[in-house]
């Protein structure tokens, strides 16, 4: 979902990151965009509807994103894009990529099975980055329990739990639990929290390290030269 505050008129721009203020009204521009969108709605019978278009003001995007709220529910529904997914670094594992990509294009549609995508990615990431390997996932995260800070450990105790309910079958078939777009766009910032502090830092940590003793090495040669 674009997080975009309708009362305080900021978006974040779900092409580059970056969070924003628009301007009141913002329903008018160009008569292209403007088409499109409106073909949008015709496509899925939607009534009813505000639609907003938005241009970035970060001038290295610029680009439009399209959202629409419903007048009466003041729900929100996602045009253009019709789902948020930032683009990760190759030297995260393509499988884990992939898991993420998914589970951010099914968000809105399933919130369920968007969980149990993201419990795919924290067990890959546990496997790849801390090369922990057991029977079962709440074997490995028991196994990270040492490794990380009490409230993430908890936090990714939570998420494994939560993924199960669409990963697993209640003893109860007749009982129904269900995820909503919010709680899974909890777990969607979790695992892209996990990308940042741990591959993202892990590699930035590892660049500066190499450059400060590239620079070493090349003072020393100046010396000696």
């Amino acid at each position: 979902m674009i997080e975009i505050d309708f009362v305080e008129h900021t978006f974040t721009c779900p092409y580059c990151n970056r969070k924003q203020s628009y301007e009141v009204p913002a329903y008018n521009g160009h008569s292209e965009i403007r088409d499109y969108a409106n073909r949008i709605v015709e496509e899925y019978a939607f009534s009813q509807l505000n639609l907003m278009y938005l241009i970035c003001s970060n001038k290295s995007c610029e680009k439009v994103t399209i959202v629409g709220q419903f007048i009466h529910s003041k729900k929100q529904v996602d045009i253009l894009p019709q789902y948020v997914c930032r683009e990760y670094p190759d030297y995260i594992p393509k499988q884990i990529r992939d898991d993420y990509r998914e589970a951010t294009m099914v968000i809105d549609l399933s919130p369920k099975a968007a969980a149990t995508l993201f419990r795919r990615c924290l067990q890959g990431m546990i496997h790849d980055f801390w090369g922990i390997k057991e029977r079962n996932l709440n074997c490995e995260i028991s196994a990270l329990k040492d490794k990380v800070s009490p409230t993430l450990w908890k936090a990714l105790d939570s998420l494994r739990k939560i993924g199960n309910i669409g990963a697993h079958m209640e003893n109860d078939v007749n009982l129904i639990i269900d995820i909503d777009n919010s709680e899974a766009t909890k777990l969607k910032k979790l695992i892209e929290l996990l990308f940042e502090k741990w591959y993202i830092a892990r590699h930035d940590e590892e660049e500066l390290y190499n450059d400060i003793a590239d620079t070493a090495d090349e003072k020393s040669n100046q010396r000696k030269q």
